[in-house]
């Protein structure tokens, strides 16, 4: 416990766009939190705010909490497990809240080889990414042990506005893959109503603010309508994530006897723009290819529109 508030001492790994906005909520409610992320630089931004940059997972392990938002399971086995890693010394946290997006299987892999260390795991994936964090809106789901739940349930809602605890094992990354199954499926037919309005002539702008104050409308809707409206594929989430998630979720489907049909149509779409090149702009790129294959042409529409976050 940190001695000037009380509070457990944070560990924390990985500060990429989500990690480090994540962390920065938990330092802006007054915790000790120290910070590794592989590319040092990214973490050293979080700096001014009081945190403390580590060189390493294992300068972690004399923490009380720790922790990690990487990219994928084999990321996520590589800070706890390889060289340097937060559970090769003597010393370990006695928990891991992890946030990375990962299969079921793999989950109860790392779960398995963790509590081998003595250490609790929590999974806890979010929903959101940098701007929703900053805006407060954030929301988490988990699971593993209720009592380790209830330990860091203040910490979680210093980070999201909502915290659901969905129970043991792995339950908590089966959630997160449903989630963004739909979040793939839903930017897929928003992006063909919009082309569809517009070829009839009316401007995407016009169509999507009548959406968005219609019951379809969403805060997600809301969310992704500037970029739809302004063309601005500043990421948020790439089609290469995007494609990953949804390998993961066609797995489970498989894996549970659940057919998919809709699920697997937009993941071959997604493939299809990852071929293409697309892998470093936002997953709204959807809607360009769309737009190509129906024969129209975007333009930006050059309108200010708003996020819908505030």
């Amino acid at each position: 416990m940190s001695e000037q508030t009380g509070r457990p001492r944070i560990g924390w790994i990985g500060a990429g766009r989500m990690g480090a906005s994540m962390a920065a909520r938990l330092l802006s409610a007054g915790y000790d939190v120290a910070v590794y992320n592989r590319t040092r630089a990214k973490a050293e931004v979080l700096e001014p705010l009081g945190a403390t940059v580590v060189d390493s997972p294992a300068e972690l392990a004399d923490r009380d909490v720790v922790y990690t938002m990487v990219s994928t399971a084999k990321d996520l086995e590589h800070v706890l497990f390889g060289e340097g890693g937060l559970l090769t010394g003597e010393t370990v946290p006695p928990i891991v809240v992890d946030s990375t997006t990962a299969d079921v299987i793999d989950g109860e892999r790392v779960r398995e080889a963790v509590g081998a260390k003595g250490v609790k795991l929590l999974a806890a994936p979010v929903s959101g990414n940098a701007k929703v964090i900053d805006a407060g809106k954030l929301t988490m789901v988990t699971s593993g042990p209720r009592e380790v739940h209830d330990a860091v349930v203040e910490q979680l809602e210093a980070i999201a506005r909502a915290v659901t605890y969905v129970g043991e094992g792995e339950r908590a990354r089966l959630v997160k893959i449903c989630h963004n199954l739909f979040l793939g499926v839903v930017t897929q037919s928003m992006a063909e109503i919009t082309v569809l309005a517009e070829k009839g002539g009316i401007s995407r702008n016009d169509f999507l603010a009548f959406l968005n104050d219609s019951v379809m409308g969403s805060t997600f809707t809301r969310y992704k309508t500037p970029a739809f409206v302004n063309l601005d594929l500043t990421p948020t989430f790439t089609p290469v994530l995007l494609r990953k998630d949804f390998d993961l979720g066609l797995a489970a489907g498989r894996r549970l006897e659940v057919p998919m049909p809709v699920a697997g149509l937009v993941h071959q779409l997604v493939s299809g723009a990852v071929g293409e090149g697309h892998t470093t702009e936002d997953f709204a790129v959807l809607l360009e290819l769309q737009a190509r294959a129906s024969g129209l042409e975007l333009v930006p529409e050059d309108v200010e529109v708003g996020e819908g976050l505030q």
